[in-house]
């Protein structure tokens, strides 16, 4: 793990010690790499309820219950789809906040509107979510990486500009 990552975990699992609020994964293209991140950090049990693998798009709709219109029409890379992964990942593991990510890692998968690197992730609750959309081929290992740490950073910074508006 990098130290960013490294660094992203230690803050997320701070904050979520200190608001007492859980947290769960959706995880497409970074395949458990968020979850490996989050629970580096002993005493993230605390907060972090589990996290959902769904690779597939028959996953997203079975697990996280992402809605097969949602897939047709804008497809498992986009923004509408990682809205629904955070939705679903919170109620399959009750937990008040989750993060999602789905992206073409390459190096093949891509396509001219959708090229490889490209990638959306998501964080928030069932009210509020943020998304990102990273569009930056560097290699699958480089592309998964950057995919952990933005989600990780929106994650950090929603909470740093709700401390804020306060």
């Amino acid at each position: 793990m990098s130290v960013e990552s490294k660094k992203l975990s230690k803050d997320i699992s701070e904050i979520f010690w200190r608001e007492e609020y859980t947290l769960a994964t959706a995880e497409s293209c970074t395949a458990g790499n968020v979850a490996a991140s989050i629970t580096a950090i002993p005493g993230s049990s605390k907060f972090y309820k589990g996290g959902i693998v769904a690779y597939s798009n028959e996953a997203k709709q079975n697990l996280l219950h992402v809605q097969a219109e949602t897939l047709q029409q804008y497809g498992a890379v986009s923004e509408e789809t990682v809205i629904e992964m955070v939705k679903g990942a919170i109620d399959a593991f009750g937990a008040d906040y989750a993060v999602a990510t789905s992206g073409i890692a390459g190096p093949t998968g891509g396509s001219h509107d959708k090229p490889v690197g490209t990638v959306w992730v998501a964080a928030g609750n069932k009210e509020n979510v943020v998304t990102l959309k990273i569009c930056e081929d560097n290699g699958r290992e480089q592309n998964v990486h950057n995919a952990t740490v933005k989600v990780m950073q929106l994650l950090r910074n929603l909470f740093q500009n709700q401390e804020n508006e306060q």
